[in-house]
């Protein structure tokens, strides 16, 4: 889930051209990949060079006010993430979600340059380590999400995201028949200007920080 080629979705073809089905001038496409891994790299570093108290403090007022920003939507599904790379650790939402009767689920990398599944979560089941070595269930029915956390390296003023560069999420937005409603949730330095979103980006619905949406 971490390459960091910002790719659309499908591999490229003959990139001067096309791109993901979608004209771009290569040069453009180069320079948003250069500019996008910069901005992942100084955003990465500054999430690691929070210190412990102030790490708690935010993910506190950030699953504080998910919590706020999930009571405003009707939804027996929800996607979080397993964190990774000091991202916020929702592992208490998660609980608190599956203790309100929710059915939790968490990413799934079945095959590299494919949209994600979604298997279900609950405190205690069994994990193992996915095709990117990041904790996944083990087993369970695959379900679609009727909302999707996903966790926000940067994120611009239109609701873009900047993730870790697979284009994994961008990718299986796209593939529900049903669009879930998208929550970008990062801690608030994450809030750049513009990521120069392509034209397979996909903005997010709401974004929420430990200040809260802002939106």
């Amino acid at each position: 889930m971490h390459d960091h080629d910002d790719p659309p979705g499908d591999p490229p073809c003959q990139a001067h051209k096309v791109i993901g089905g979608h004209i771009v001038d290569e040069q453009t496409y180069l320079d948003v990949c250069r500019y996008r891994k910069s901005e992942r790299q100084r955003l990465y570093d500054l999430r690691r060079r929070m210190d412990q108290q102030a790490r708690q403090a935010a993910t506190i007022a950030l699953i504080k006010h998910l919590g706020h920003a999930l009571k405003e939507r009707q939804f027996d599904t929800v996607a979080v993430y397993w964190p990774i790379r000091g991202e916020p650790d929702l592992r208490p939402l998660m609980s608190e979600l599956c203790a309100a009767g929710k059915t939790v689920l968490l990413p799934v990398v079945l095959e590299k340059n494919a949209p994600l599944v979604f298997r279900p979560w609950y405190p205690g089941c069994k994990m193992v380590r996915g095709i990117w070595n990041i904790l996944v269930p083990a087993a369970g029915t695959l379900k679609d999400p009727q909302v999707v956390i996903a966790p926000l390296v940067g994120v611009d003023k239109a609701k873009y995201r900047l993730g870790n560069g697979g284009g994994y999420y961008d990718r299986t937005l796209v593939s529900f028949g049903t669009a879930p409603f998208v929550i970008g949730a990062g801690f608030d330095f994450c809030r750049i200007e513009t990521i120069f979103p392509m034209a397979w980006d996909i903005p997010m619905d709401k974004v929420v920080t430990e200040q809260g949406s802002g939106d």
